[in-house]
């Protein structure tokens, strides 16, 4: 396992990207985001060649991200699950600034995962824990994510 503290991203290569946000909800917004490009993070961790699918944690319960969800998944942490081929796209980063300011609490300080060619429900804020798998069919309900797992949203949904 590494850890990496949130100095410690800042000292990686950064990028910023204007860029407009998709809510599954039907709202949009556009910001600049800067942070560090997911592919830094796999290339320092050493990721493993059998990782198929990368994991992605938040400090946020499924109650706070998805209040409409089965009873029984409120107190489970919310995640979503990228292929390589997302992870590695050159627009996903981990931001940890927002127009040029730190992220706010409200879009998912201190961290959060943006991904340009996925609709918002993708992007997990206040992230906790990045794992590399190979297989993601024993996590959670096995769909690939929260949402996914109580309400069927494609893992297909790209924009």
């Amino acid at each position: 396992p590494l850890q990496l503290s949130l100095d410690d991203m800042r000292k990686l290569p950064k990028q910023s990207q204007v860029t407009m946000h998709n809510c599954i909800q039907g709202w949009t917004g556009i910001a600049e985001w800067t942070g560090v490009p997911l592919t830094e993070i796999l290339q320092f961790c050493g990721a493993l060649p059998e990782a198929k699918y990368v994991v992605f944690t938040s400090y946020q319960l499924g109650r706070e991200s998805y209040p409409q969800a089965p009873k029984e998944s409120l107190d489970r942490p919310f995640y979503e699950v990228l292929n390589m081929e997302q992870a590695t796209h050159p627009q996903t980063i981990l931001a940890y600034e927002m127009n040029g300011k730190p992220l706010p609490l409200e879009h998912g300080a201190p961290l959060r995962l943006r991904v340009e060619t996925e609709l918002g429900f993708k992007m997990v804020k206040y992230l906790r824990s990045i794992e590399l798998v190979a297989d993601y069919s024993k996590i959670g309900e096995g769909q690939g994510g929260f949402r996914e797992d109580v309400q069927f949203y494609s893992t297909g949904a790209e924009i």
